[in-house]
């Protein structure tokens, strides 16, 4: 079972996010889409109306490192 994550996880949200849409450019999702991806993980117990856009850029930078990371791999 994966560890619970929250809003302000955003490494581990950004790595998982990686893992689930290795295909989508980071930086061309829209906040409302990033915002329902993250509250689909597995694992997420984060309250879904707490989320800002800090919190949003924070994890779409932290998942764009993840994916650049695996396009060096």
């Amino acid at each position: 079972m994966p560890r619970e994550i929250e809003w302000n996880d955003t490494e581990e949200i950004g790595i998982q996010l990686q893992e689930k849409y290795p295909e989508i450019e980071p930086y061309s999702v829209r906040f409302t889409d990033l915002h329902r991806y993250v509250t689909e993980l597995e694992g997420f117990r984060g309250d879904p109306a707490k989320s800002t856009e800090p919190l949003l850029e924070a994890i779409q930078a932290a998942w764009n490192e993840e994916y650049e990371d695996a396009k060096l791999a």
